[in-house]
Order: C-alpha cells, then sequence, then structure tokens
C-alpha cells in the first residue's frame, strides 16, 4: 500500500491511495495540473486512476475536478447530495458522474463511504478496504461511537488535527467563524483527534495528522499535543506524520 498526501490545508486537499492493484484519489481539491505534477513525483501517473472519491463539495476538496473529468476521464464516486451540491455539478461529463450511497468494489478493493459531522450537503470519509486498511477522515466537528468504529483496525489513517484549541479561541477570527470551527459541524482540534485513536482498540500503525490550519495550529504543536496524549495512555506503537499545504507526504506499507 501507499498512501500519499498531495496537499492538505483550507486552500486545497488531495490523497492519493494505491492498495492491490488499485490507484485512488480521495478529493482534489489542488488544480489538476499540480496533481498530475505531484503523482509524477511519487512514480505515478493521472491516467492510471480508477477513480476520484470526494468527500464533500466545499471548493478545497473538488477544486480540480472539471479538468480531472474533462481532460483525463476519471470517474468521480460521492453521495448524490453532495454532486447536486457542487458548485461544478453541471460541468462534469454525466459519464464521469458515480452516485454512491454505500460503498463501491473495484476488483478486490472496497471503498466504503461513512457519514462525518460537517456543515456539508452529505459529508464522508472513506475507508479503503483490500489486503489492507486505510481510512481517510477530515473535516469533522466531534467523532462519536459510530465514527469511531469506522476509524478501527486501519493500519493507515489520515485523520484531521484542524486546530489548537487556545489558538482558535485567542486569535483574530471572528467569533462566528470560531463558533463554526468549535461547533459539532466544524472541525476537530489536535487533542480531540488524538483521543479518538488513543480510545480504538486497534490503532493504525501510521497516522497522517491532515487539514491543519495556517492560522489556529502549527506542525509542531499537533505533533506534540497528538504524541503527549500519546505518551499519558501508554501508546507508543504509532507513527506520526504530518501532511502540509504546499508539499506532499508519501508512505508506504
Amino acid at each position: 500500500m501507499q498512501v500519499a498526501v498531495l496537499a492538505s490545508g483550507s486552500k486545497g486537499n488531495a490523497t492519493f491511495i494505491e492498495l492491490d492493484g488499485k490507484k485512488l484519489l480521495i478529493d482534489a481539491g489542488i488544480s489538476a495540473r499540480r496533481i498530475r505534477q505531484e503523482l509524477e513525483g511519487i512514480g505515478q501517473r493521472v491516467e492510471e486512476l480508477d477513480g476520484v472519491f470526494i468527500t464533500h463539495e466545499h471548493g478545497d476538496h473538488i477544486s480540480g475536478l472539471v479538468t480531472l473529468t474533462k481532460k483525463y476521464g476519471v470517474q468521480v464516486y460521492s453521495r448524490p447530495e453532495t454532486f447536486r451540491a457542487m458548485s461544478c455539478y453541471r460541468e462534469l461529463p454525466i459519464e464521469c458522474i458515480n452516485p454512491i450511497i454505500d460503498r463501491v468494489r473495484l476488483d478486490r478493493v472496497t471503498v466504503r463511504a461513512f457519514d462525518i459531522p460537517h456543515d456539508a450537503a452529505n459529508p464522508v470519509g472513506y475507508v479503503v478496504q483490500g489486503s489492507s486498511r486505510c481510512v481517510v477522515a477530515t473535516d469533522m466537528g466531534f467523532v462519536d461511537s459510530s465514527l469511531q468504529e469506522m476509524l478501527e483496525g486501519a493500519r493507515v489513517m489520515v485523520l484531521e488535527t484542524n486546530h489548537d484549541v487556545e489558538m482558535l479561541k485567542n486569535g483574530s477570527y471572528p467569533y462566528s467563524l470560531k463558533k463554526r470551527i468549535l461547533g459539532a459541524r466544524g472541525h476537530l482540534s489536535n487533542r480531540d483527534a488524538a483521543l479518538a485513536v488513543a480510545g480504538l482498540r486497534q490503532r493504525p500503525r501510521k497516522l497522517l495528522l491532515a487539514h491543519l490550519s495556517e492560522s489556529n495550529n502549527r506542525p509542531e504543536l499537533a505533533r506534540e499535543t497528538v504524541q503527549a496524549v500519546f505518551s499519558q495512555q501508554g501508546i507508543n506503537d504509532v507513527e506520526l506524520y504530518l501532511t502540509d499545504q504546499n508539499q506532499c507526504t508519501c508512505i508506504r506499507l
């Protein structure tokens, strides 16, 4: 399995997963040109993508979608409500649109969509399951028991660590935006993400910290917060990786 977070943050998100011969993209929130360049940098080709799976319709998750479909004919999968809410929906070639409710099977790989709490039409995270298991879960306000179950058993996990609560509360954002981010349909804090992983029965071998806020977080703070929670819980078997808005983070199992 190869997992490469091509970009992660409020300006654009895209994650590449190769598993059992299938090559997938979770979200396409950066330009198709940059997606192509980042894939080439890890020895992959955009023409070989078996599908793009969209988590929700916000611009930082779909901005490269039109070019990917029109230029490369890439198949796109998402919830019907998400497709209808996309600003670019009418520009997508109809032959590339694949509405899904629960899951889709691509040969030996199953991609399962699961509900996440976020202020979008019908947002999801994804479990990519084959000979190994990868979970991508970002843009969510909290982790409840049903979401916790979806995180179980991943060998690799891409999980949101969006903000430090004190940085956000004391920062320059207007109150309404702070309330949205901290709300039940907002974004996950460093500590809450760490506690969610600590509470798993089967924790990931590799954890990629994703969707870090440029204004309300710092990479070293995200890592330190997660490591502190893990140390308090006696957890020392999870490898941490930081993702970045401007460069690819690639791991292999």
